[in-house]
């Protein structure tokens, strides 16, 4: 029988509320000078207090609530959704956290995957700049925590994974041959135009810099350089199985008097199956047509199933059966629910 795995289950520090130096290290790594402002509040008629990201000030952008990442909690909540596994990663925060402040959410991370009972895993959280430093703290995540591989974000500051900044880094990461998840930011660099209206902002804004991500991924050529890169995007790439064959397009049949996209794109093809994974960062909000596309146009070995915990509890709560209920082959949904995460991660 297939272990459902979750791929995309978000987890904070649960000292981070009471931990004021920790929280302080959250808080002052943010780069206020870009425009992204943080504050810790009361909840409006909860003895709860939450952690709020503005991108620009007034437009809310991100919010966690004291007391959502508990052990105990989180393991009733597994059972409830029928999860047999988890896998942890840091909700957005992986853009901002300089290395001595990732160092302390490794070990915390290690410490309560530990007492879970073998039920979850986790990845390293390092700044993706391919420092000794940072490429020690890697291979200790890897070899003396026990993570499964390394996660990051869509982009950093202005810039996209394909910066050669980042080389440097994802050589390393292609050399381990570890899986590495690639977490949506709060907004796509170009974001004004999204602004206004909350949904915009905080779901297809996501999509934007996932999607931009992905295509800026494929066309650098990293890949060719980096054959052993496997990226798992959230937010199923920004639904990028609707732009797939408008972007990586088979070859035409007829000539044209100009040639006004790139045709080159063979080997982009071979790339998008054998490099870019996507997860499903909460099913029900997709809708059954859409995800059978993607399964149809992506391919079921492609897509993990992930829910966002704690976003919003209905995608977690009955993720599972939205996936069972779609009209997609068993072999397809088994990939989907967990054999792939456990191939990737090396889950037994």
């Amino acid at each position: 029988m297939t272990k459902i795995i979750d791929a995309n289950m978000h987890w904070l520090p649960g000292d981070l509320f009471s931990d004021e130096k920790l929280l302080n290290s959250f808080l002052d790594c943010v780069p206020k000078q870009y425009g992204v402002h943080t504050r810790v509040e009361q909840i409006e008629g909860k003895d709860l207090r939450q952690l709020i990201i503005e991108q620009p000030k007034g437009y809310v952008n991100l919010n966690y609530a004291e007391g959502q990442y508990t052990l105990e909690s989180q393991l009733a909540d597994m059972e409830k959704a029928g999860i047999d596994h988890a896998v942890f990663r840091l909700p957005v925060w992986q853009e901002w956290l300089d290395l001595e402040t990732c160092k302390k959410v490794n070990d915390r991370m290690a410490e309560y995957i530990k007492r879970s009972g073998g039920k979850m895993s986790a990845l390293a959280v390092v700044p993706p700049w391919g420092t000794d430093d940072c490429l020690r703290e890697v291979d200790r995540c890897l070899n003396q925590l026990g993570f499964r591989g390394a996660q990051i974000v869509a982009h950093y500051g202005q810039i996209y994974l394909d910066d050669i900044a980042f080389r440097p880094y994802l050589k390393y990461l292609n050399e381990l041959n570890v899986p590495v998840v690639v977490h949506h930011t709060p907004l796509p660099v170009d974001y004004h135009s999204v602004l206004p209206y909350t949904n915009q902002r905080r779901q297809f804004g996501r999509c934007i810099d996932q999607a931009t991500a992905v295509g800026r991924e494929l066309f650098s050529g990293m890949f060719d350089e980096l054959p052993n890169l496997q990226f798992i995007h959230s937010m199923l790439g920004g639904a990028f199985y609707a732009f797939a064959d408008m972007l990586v397009p088979p070859q035409h049949q007829f000539n044209d008097a100009v040639d006004r996209f790139q045709t080159g794109t063979g080997n982009l093809r071979a790339q998008l199956s054998n490099n870019i994974f996507f997860d499903t960062s909460g099913a029900p909000q997709w809708g059954k047509a859409q995800l059978e596309a993607a399964v149809k146009v992506i391919g079921g070995k492609n897509i993990l199933y992930g829910s966002s915990y704690p976003i919003r509890k209905d995608w977690f709560f009955q993720g599972v059966d939205t996936i069972r209920s779609l009209d997609i082959s068993e072999e397809d949904k088994a990939n989907i629910l967990g054999g792939n995460a456990a191939r990737m991660f090396r889950i037994d």
